[in-house]
């Protein structure tokens, strides 16, 4: 097998074709929020999200990990998340305060797997931040379904609620990868 196929293997298109979904998401939530036009961007977002774990599957399954899918698989998931966050933003479903601290924490998080992977420490994905993706994803999922659709009157609160719920497992989980990394980051030089 040669080099580029190792590379356009099938976890890794997956994984790209999540940063193209997150495009599409952008510009489906641009528009005027119809229920057709927001069942379009949920079924959209709902493809995305899956993806994150379909891509894994395929990874494991086929022995298929690449350095490049190690790279791109967490930041297809943050573009996919930071799109929906500041998406819903403007349409009052999502606190601007929520949306930032979340993804200040994802700045960090990806800083701190940087300098880790620059001392040669591969940090995987824990299960808690496996956890936190998993209620983004369903969280901003519920906010991004249209009402009306499904007989549940506070259908957009009780998807705030799960961010919420989200949020504190995105600052714990935070805290969690920097106090394993902390031996990395506290050493004297």
């Amino acid at each position: 097998m040669n080099r580029s196929s190792k590379i356009l293997n099938l976890p890794n298109l997956i994984t790209g074709s999540r940063f193209i979904l997150s495009g599409c998401l952008m510009l489906l939530l641009l528009q005027e929020q119809t229920t057709r036009m927001s069942l379009i961007a949920w079924l959209v977002f709902s493809i995305a999200a899956g993806s994150d774990w379909i891509d894994g599957y395929f990874a494991r399954k086929y022995k298929a990990v690449t350095v490049l899918g190690q790279l791109m698989d967490p930041l297809a998931d943050k573009v996919l998340v930071t799109t929906a966050l500041i998406m819903l933003i403007p349409t009052g479903k999502m606190p601007a305060w929520v949306a930032l601290i979340i993804l200040c924490r994802e700045i960090v998080v990806t800083g701190l797997r940087g300098v880790a992977s620059s001392s040669g420490v591969v940090v995987d994905a824990s299960s808690l931040g496996k956890w936190k993706s998993t209620i983004q994803y369903i969280g901003l999922g519920t906010l991004i379904f249209p009402l009306g659709v499904l007989p549940i009157s506070n259908l957009h609160q009780l998807g705030l609620a799960i961010v919420y719920v989200a949020l504190v497992l995105t600052v714990w989980s935070g805290v969690d990868y920097f106090y394993k990394l902390r031996r990395i980051f506290l050493e004297d030089q």
